[in-house]
């Protein structure tokens, strides 16, 4: 069974996960943290609750899922794990950062690639990679049909959806994708989101404005 810690960094407002297996094993998810105190918050929970941290996976590459990437990778020795995008998707992010006057140490470039259809084995719990794009041409989310979540980025929020007037956005492909990849899953499931809070895709499909 997989614990799901949220915190909720940067001047986004971004919400950056941790998923926790039976093993104490962790994968950190969009680490968002920009400033000491916030760097401080997330390791001070890894170490407290004992956990080891096994994989960092981006969702997506956007300057404010990022911004923790050289943190943990240097800390707990791990490779950042996304989708490979023809974009220079972390080249996008250095370029996002200098625009919005950030402060950001580069994230090292994805080693490990993850593509529609994978599964990572995590304990004794399995999670499901779905190709997503729309909101960004990277944009992956993780399902875990079994245990009735999704943590999904910046596709699909309480009432809303992910913006597309970002470069590489697409406004007709994440409707699309949304509506053959995520709503055909059950209902039940629950969407942990990039921003915001918690949703489920039962309420999203029968109440998201974008789809009613």
């Amino acid at each position: 069974m997989i614990r799901i810690k949220k915190f909720t960094f940067n001047p986004f407002q971004e919400n950056s996960y941790v998923l926790i297996n039976d093993k104490n094993e962790c994968i950190v998810v969009d680490p968002g943290c920009f400033n000491a105190n916030e760097e401080n918050e997330l390791s001070n929970y890894i170490e407290v609750e004992g956990l080891t941290p096994i994989y960092l996976i981006n969702t997506h590459f956007h300057i404010d899922h990022v911004l923790g990437n050289s943190f943990v990778a240097e800390k707990y020795n791990i490779p950042v794990t996304a989708f490979n995008s023809e974009i220079d998707m972390p080249a996008m992010a250095e370029r996002s950062a200098e625009l919005y006057g950030i402060p950001y140490k580069s994230s090292p470039k994805p080693t490990h690639f993850l593509a529609e259809g994978d599964t990572i084995d995590f304990g004794s719990s399995q999670l499901k990679v779905l190709f997503v794009r729309g909101h960004s041409p990277d944009h992956i989310v993780l399902v875990c049909e079994a245990e009735d979540f999704m943590i999904g980025g910046d596709v699909l929020f309480k009432g809303s959806i992910g913006r597309t007037d970002l470069p590489g956005g697409n406004h007709h492909d994440l409707i699309d994708n949304i509506e053959s990849k995520i709503f055909t899953l059950k209902e039940s499931i629950k969407v942990f989101s990039g921003h915001g809070p918690e949703t489920t895709i039962g309420v999203e499909k029968n109440t998201n404005p974008f789809f009613t």
